[in-house]
């Protein structure tokens, strides 16, 4: 009946509208499958907390298994700011009323209809179930304002409801919640890595490997996961699980040491989630690769040249008193081949006083495509840009792209060539795939990455001529250097 109930409002509802709230309603499945995590209820009295939560799926899930667990009572407190929702909100919770009548377990529900973002935590809750909008938060907005005050930074409304959760939680409360992927990596959602780590443990993290299959019919691009929390719980081992889609008829589990989904001393708080069956080759290498980018004297940025934004400068072809431009498209078997003569975009910027600010002196660098998708054979492309293949004074590297350099110049030729090596590895790229739950890769994720020494890549980079090798031979030179029992 929920359902049916989902399905009709959510094609009922225009895109704009859902767009405007961040609101994807949860399919009884994955409802059924988060309120699992939740520990036994037991003999208790719960509290339970559904902030943004539609027609009341994650809350009559919930409820199910406090029918089931014989708990003593359930208080629900069920928050949603669309007026629309309403109705088939309350009536779901009034089935609920029902069920538990019928069983002589007490119930009571609260439904409240203000902005969830803006309240106070106070720590009343044992329990919170979210399926929170996704939405972006403006950094001069209300709500931004109003969290700071709540000592949260975060950047999107998914992020703000969790932590707002979090907090409202009494000790030992646990809270379950699915959520776009993204927060895992990238600076914006540092600070709510640290929250979560700060109040609670990380118990359990389930990873769809379909991106678009949690929320089908809704057209959702993020990859979306769901996990479990237990505040001011002592951190310990974490069980991950994967599923193929929504069904879990395929899932399979993992427990591993809560150091391999955090890096002891990693500054960022990465979360790294590797469901079952991955190669442990890939485990071997990541103990074995451990330098940063700054280790090895470099950095990576993204290409300075919006192309869209500077139509009056860029060129088709070569001319005098330009530069070459670089796109993505300039990739041949693993370096820069420029110009191209059949291309729609440009091949070149002027090279002046105006320009000047947005180019790159000559050099040798290596580039990676910023777009991909998680579907893709591979996350991570790069390329060698060398001035003996194209020459020039300076260059100019479209946004598309991700630069690495040495303080905005080039780096030595052996060393690009390995660089490039390394990122072309299975290695890196499942390295990657660990943390980039989206379609971008970010200049923040290859800086979050760890590399060899630059010895290793100085020789890889001796062994490279005029064409990366083969992904066999790559994968033999990266593996080569470590063994699997070390």
């Amino acid at each position: 009946m929920i359902d049916q109930r989902r399905t009709k409002i959510a094609s009922e509802t225009p895109l704009e509208r859902k767009s405007e709230l961040g609101q994807f309603m949860t399919p009884t499945a994955i409802a059924r499958f988060m309120s699992s995590l939740f520990s036994p209820l037991g003999k208790h009295r719960i509290h339970l907390l559904d902030a943004g939560a539609g027609i009341g799926s994650l809350t009559a899930a919930f409820a199910a298994k406090v029918l089931h667990d014989n708990a003593t009572s359930l208080d629900a407190e069920a928050w949603e700011i669309d007026p629309a929702l309403h109705g088939p909100l309350t009536e779901t919770l009034q089935g609920c009323r029902e069920a538990f009548q019928a069983a002589k377990i007490p119930f009571h529900y609260d439904l409240r209809t203000e902005d969830f973002i803006g309240v106070t935590p106070v720590q009343v809750f044992t329990h919170a179930i979210l399926n929170p909008p996704y939405k972006k938060i403006s950094s001069d907005s209300l709500h931004r304002k109003s969290l700071r005050q709540a000592g949260i930074e975060t950047t999107n409304l998914y992020s703000a409801f969790v932590a707002l959760a979090l907090l409202s939680l009494k000790d030992g409360g646990e809270l379950v919640a699915i959520t776009p992927r993204s927060f895992c990596n990238g600076t914006y959602f540092k600070s709510f890595r640290k929250l979560i780590l700060k109040h609670a443990a990380l118990n359990h993290v389930h990873v769809f490997e379909s991106r678009d299959h949690a929320f089908k019919g809704d057209d959702v691009l993020q990859e979306n996961v769901i996990f479990h929390l237990v505040k001011g719980k002592t951190q310990g081992e974490v069980v991950i699980s994967s599923s193929r889609d929504s069904s879990f008829q395929d899932i399979t589990h993992r427990t591993v040491p809560f150091s391999n989904v955090v890096l002891p001393e990693d500054p960022d708080t990465i979360f790294y989630l590797v469901p079952e069956g991955e190669d442990p080759m890939i485990e071997a290498g990541i103990r074995a690769y451990t330098r940063t980018l700054e280790d090895l004297g470099l950095t990576v940025s993204t290409g300075p040249v919006v192309d869209f934004r500077m139509r009056s400068f860029l060129r088709q072809n070569m001319e005098e008193g330009c530069a070459p431009l670089v796109y993505p498209f300039h990739f041949v078997n693993g370096f820069v081949s420029h110009p191209k003569a059949d291309s729609k975009k440009p091949n070149a910027i002027l090279d002046n006083e105006e320009t000047l600010k947005w180019l790159m002196p000559s050099g040798n660098y290596v580039i990676v495509r910023r777009l991909t998708s998680k579907e893709e054979k591979r996350r991570i492309v790069p390329a060698v840009f060398s001035p003996k293949k194209v020459p020039g004074k300076r260059i100019g590297f479209e946004n598309h792209l991700n630069v690495f350099h040495a303080m905005k110049h080039g780096i030595p030729p052996k060393l690009a060539k390995g660089l490039a090596v390394y990122l072309g590895s299975t290695l890196a790229d499942q390295w990657f795939r660990r943390f980039n739950g989206h379609t971008q890769v970010n200049a923040g994720d290859l800086r979050a990455m760890r590399y060899p020494d630059l010895e290793t890549l100085t020789e890889w980079g001796s062994q490279v001529k005029d064409a990366l090798p083969s992904q066999q031979q790559i994968d033999a030179l990266v593996e080569g250097k470590f063994n699997v029992q070390d």
